[in-house]
């Protein structure tokens, strides 16, 4: 298979989707306007992982770009938990792609602890070919929600999946302390968003 040529529309994807969350962030600062958006992370999953995915789920490989929606990985990173319903909202009234599937992992956290939202979009890109259709995964969530995922993904990867009960359980009371700690900086969002206002003027 040549990895490159499959590849390189999905690179294309998350370039011009960071370019236009990057815009819809710069654009709330240009009104002076607390940003929903704290920072965009975007990645093509390696070849390595794809395989691994596809092994795993059982996918032959001339349906990988169909039954692997997040060959493109796109991450929003919000401050506050109503910040991810307003990049949500935001998202959903754009012309440029089409939401084919949302999971809110926030109000209906995974077992593990997992808060997100998901969103599995399907996004038009023009290629020396022609127009192609990619698929592209859009993750939403708070720092805290952030820090504790990037945690539980390094120790997912060390035990193959198989993470011990002991971690596993303090994982747990850790999902809950950073949605804790999410609660109650909401409580006092107005006062952080005036010192930030603040701050920038200085």
């Amino acid at each position: 298979m040549n990895w490159e040529a499959i590849l390189a529309p999905y690179t294309q994807v998350v370039e011009e989707l960071k370019v236009k969350l990057k815009g819809m962030r710069a654009q709330f600062e240009y009104e002076a306007r607390h940003s929903p958006i704290e920072f965009i992370t975007a990645r093509v999953k390696p070849v390595k992982s794809i395989l691994e995915k596809a092994e795993k789920r059982q996918i032959p490989l001339d349906r990988i770009e169909t039954d692997i929606q997040d060959i493109a990985g796109v991450r929003v990173v919000c401050q506050f938990v109503d910040d991810i319903y307003t990049v949500v909202d935001m998202l959903r009234s754009r012309q440029d792609f089409t939401i084919i599937e949302e999971k809110d992992y926030i109000a209906n956290e995974k077992e593990s602890g997992y808060r997100s939202y998901h969103m599995i979009i399907e996004y038009p890109v023009e290629t020396i070919h022609g127009n192609k259709v990619v698929l592209a995964e859009i993750q939403i969530r708070t720092l805290a929600m952030n820090f504790w995922a990037t945690n539980e993904h390094s120790l997912n990867y060390k035990y193959k999946g198989r993470i011990p009960a002991e971690i596993k359980a303090r994982l747990h009371l850790a999902a809950e302390a950073a949605f804790m700690l999410d609660e109650e900086m909401s409580k006092i969002k107005t006062e952080i968003q005036e010192a930030q206002r603040i701050f920038y003027r200085k």
